[in-house]
């Protein structure tokens, strides 16, 4: 489970204090578990515990460590010194915790009257307190009447029967108090409401199919879209997890370990989860899934989750899961123009829209992003603290050489494909290939030997490629980008050593200076039949070199 950073001082969620003895036999025990299952690391209390008389080092420590303090008064809470003397020390962490308040939420397992006036078994209880030391007697008065002024959560007519709904109640509204969201968000959500529309009535239709696939180019915001819905429906369902990043941590060994649960091996591991997601109704977010295994590590089969239960998967992949049956697809689209200037203006100018004199410069930028949120707030970024002087130059080097930032979020889309025919064929058609008719290409690339047309269908369906009208083919800016830059890399001060060349300026600079090498012919091979299938472009820069030759 992921926190926000808000939480970095706190190990508990939740600090549960109650006098078991007279709350029902398994009050106790069903609310600290539906509290742990709901996500909330919670710390119990029990007066029935043997202890010492005074605060121990690890209670102590776990009441400092705590945010949200939730005591449960019960009808003969006042009788036991140990519950008032922890109250007290609850309220003064409260009082001292200012401006940033600790959460104090009383649930009352009785009349809150008898609380707040210490009425019946209270006052029988003060009266006997009282004999002892009036003075800490008003000191544990003071005490009930703070806390009971601060509202709380009451059990309907004191009835057993309502118990089991009594504890989700107070789970749902722990959940409110400490108004916080399961996963970090970023800021300047442009456009989302309308790209999670469709999501969350999938969400909330319980007979509808189980899973949700959110699924778009690298970059677009599919984690976004999936931890906003995620954090907008944590109260519709019983439980929730949010798993980030499935395509890096699954390669890793342990990486769902917790010392507290004994997973004995991989069979074992699967029952657990069975029975954790299938006796009710659950809401799991897989996010950036790679390929299908790494999927049913987690869940083997669909059969096993409870009816109204839902899970989200966010990949690059638009055929990762193909039975239409049990999951519906949910592709994410490019920000539209008027989007991208907002989302850009609001990284660089802290607002909707550019500062004067920076419109000329903000429409060149946002042209470039092609409505990429990860690309408009990089560049955002960047650009934020240059003066306008010096943009155009700023914008030509990051158009000359993509953005590192991009660059490593768009190259796990390259990394991700299935082998070396599938990369150097995204690398052919990213630079010589562009904007050429599909079975045109299939006839060269094959003469490669690269399987061009099921690779091409492949790229398509990882969204590296379009297939476009007159079934030629189109390609993002930035993913051309991406792998051109790819290319670059492999020889950054000297191009007759990279593996493709499809820029005249060095194409020229290397056949007159003589500095191609081997390579460069071979990653092409079988030359000879690649070379009589050369594109227009290529015979347009045969004839700039016969100027230069001639």
């Amino acid at each position: 489970m992921a926190f926000s950073t808000s939480w970095s001082q706190y190990n508990y969620h939740v600090f549960l204090s109650l006098r078991g003895k007279d709350t029902g036999k398994g009050f106790g025990d069903h609310l600290y578990t539906a509290l742990e299952q709901a996500g909330f690391h919670t710390f119990r209390d029990d007066d029935e515990i043997v202890r010492r008389e005074e605060l121990d080092i690890e209670l102590q420590k776990a009441m400092q460590e705590s945010k949200l303090f939730l005591v449960v008064f019960s009808k003969d809470f006042a009788s036991s010194t140990w519950c008032l003397d922890q109250l007290v020390k609850i309220m003064d962490l409260r009082r001292r915790s200012f401006p940033h308040h600790i959460v104090v939420m009383p649930v009352f397992y009785v009349d809150p009257m008898l609380v707040s006036d210490q009425a019946d078994s209270y006052a029988a209880a003060f009266a006997s307190h009282e004999e002892n030391s009036k003075e800490k007697a008003e000191i544990w008065r003071a005490a009930l009447r703070e806390v009971s002024d601060l509202g709380g959560m009451v059990l309907q007519d004191g009835c057993i029967r309502y118990q089991a709904e009594f504890v989700q109640d107070i789970v749902k509204e722990v959940r409110k108090k400490l108004n916080r969201p399961i996963v970090h968000t970023p800021s300047h959500l442009i456009g989302i409401e309308s790209r999670i529309a469709d999501i969350d009535l999938w969400l909330q239709d319980s007979s509808s199919v189980p899973i949700g696939i959110i699924y778009g180019i690298g970059g677009v915001g599919k984690t976004t879209i999936a931890k906003e819905v995620f954090n907008l429906s944590l109260d519709r369902f019983e439980a929730s997890c949010f798993l980030p990043n499935i395509r890096e941590t699954s390669k890793q060994p342990n990486v769902l370990y917790d010392k507290n649960v004994k997973v004995n091996n991989e069979a074992d591991g699967s029952n657990k989860i069975k029975d954790a997601i299938g006796c009710r109704r659950v809401l799991i977010v897989l996010d950036d899934v790679g390929h299908l295994e790494q999927v049913n590590m987690i869940v083997a089969t669909w059969d096993w989750l409870y009816k109204g239960s839902k899970i989200i998967i966010t990949t690059r992949h638009k055929r990762l899961l193909k039975d239409d049956k049990i999951c519906r697809k949910f592709r994410i689209e490019e920000l539209g123009d008027d989007e991208s200037l907002q989302l850009f203006s609001q990284h660089v100018f802290g607002k909707a829209n550019p500062n004067d004199g920076f419109m000329e410069h903000s429409l060149r930028a946002v042209k470039y992003c092609c409505g990429i949120p990860l690309a408009l707030r990089e560049w955002g970024t960047f650009l934020s603290d240059i003066d306008i002087s010096e943009w155009n130059n700023a914008l030509d080097k990051l158009e000359a050489i993509l953005h590192n930032g991009i660059f490593k979020v768009l190259r796990v889309s390259y990394d991700s494909l299935k082998d070396d025919l599938a990369r150097r064929l995204f690398l052919h058609i990213a630079c010589f290939f562009i904007g050429m008719e599909s079975d045109y290409v299939t006839k060269i690339l094959d003469g490669c030997e690269l399987f061009a047309k099921a690779g091409i269908q492949d790229l398509v369906d990882r969204f590296l490629l379009t297939i476009g009208e007159n079934n030629r083919l189109i390609m993002h800016p930035l993913l051309r980008d991406m792998a051109r830059e790819i290319v670059r890399q492999e020889s950054p001060d000297d191009p007759g050593r990279r593996s493709r060349l499809w820029s005249h300026d060095d194409s020229i600079s290397v056949l007159r200076e003589n500095t191609v090498c081997v390579y460069f012919c071979a990653s092409l091979a079988p030359f000879s039949f690649f070379i009589s299938h050369l594109s227009l472009m290529f015979y347009e820069l045969v004839g700039e070199v016969l100027k230069y030759l001639t």
